[in-house]
């Protein structure tokens, strides 16, 4: 449901309402354009809805289930939509609240665009620009964290920790937690490039994509122990240490792309 934030509403808009008359139409596209997927053309059709005003600063978007239900499509093209999005700066997920649609970029903003970054070997560059940001972010959220957001952080590892039991997608408790330490170094700025950046950066997403099958317990497991030396040089307040750790864990995130990279080229270079 979309809804102000400031004034309730009792219905879904007319352009949401009828989305399930457009559910076929949505599928024609994605099959009429090479290489765009059904997230690829649900992102634009909301990207645009935003753009022409049609969605405002401070609407709620409709539910994961409702996207799900009016457009015909699974949760994972939702999701993923729903990431492009937020990503691209166009809208933020409150957890526990919904998502919401965020002001315009000012014009001069630094962007890059998600649907391309994410089908790009572009993002081992991007690793390196997180490697520098985030590697000073865990410095100073070490010395500067309250116990709250010690707490928080705690949380994402507990909760990534069970998806990774439970067999369920990581990706979002994985970057909660990197979100919690850019909030918790007090300023500001660091939180709106990892907003802005999103979910589609966290390496996972294109190891996945790489090698067509999701990463296994070994690999989450081995990302969970990084996580956990981060948060630990955090919790007792050494900032070097949680500069380190940071650094070792962003270094090797881009060396396990690079690897399932290199292995997805040399498969498709396989004679079929």
């Amino acid at each position: 449901m979309i809804t102000s934030m400031n004034t309730p509403s009792t219905g879904l808009p007319e352009s949401i309402a009828s989305a399930a008359q457009h559910a076929s139409s949505l599928r024609g596209r994605a099959g009429r354009s090479a290489g765009r997927s059904l997230a690829k053309v649900l992102f634009d059709e909301f990207e645009s809805k935003i753009r022409q005003g049609l969605l405002r600063e401070g609407d709620k978007l409709p539910t994961e289930s409702e996207l799900v239900q009016g457009y015909d499509v699974s949760r994972t093209v939702v999701r993923e939509a729903l990431s492009k999005l937020q990503a691209a700066g166009m809208v933020e997920t409150r957890h526990g609240i919904g998502t919401f649609v965020l002001p315009p970029r000012s014009g001069g903003m630094f962007f890059l665009d998600p649907s391309e970054l994410a089908e790009s070997v572009d993002v081992l560059a991007v690793l390196e620009l997180r490697i520098s940001l985030e590697t000073e972010s865990a410095g100073l959220a070490a010395q500067r964290r309250t116990e709250g957001q010690l707490q928080a952080m705690r949380a994402a590892l507990d909760d990534f920790a069970q998806s990774t039991q439970l067999g369920e997608d990581t990706v979002a408790h994985d970057f909660r937690f990197h979100l919690q330490i850019a909030q918790a170094t007090g300023n500001r700025y660091f939180a709106d490039i990892m907003n802005h950046l999103g979910t589609t950066l966290i390496p996972r997403t294109r190891v996945g994509t790489a090698r067509s099958s999701p990463p296994n317990d070994g690999y989450l497991q081995r990302v969970n122990r990084e996580h956990e030396e981060i948060y630990m040089a955090i919790a007792r307040k050494d900032a070097e240490s949680a500069r380190a750790a940071m650094r070792v864990h962003l270094t090797n995130s881009r060396e396990r792309l690079r690897q399932a990279q290199e292995a997805a080229a040399a498969a498709s270079a396989l004679p079929a």
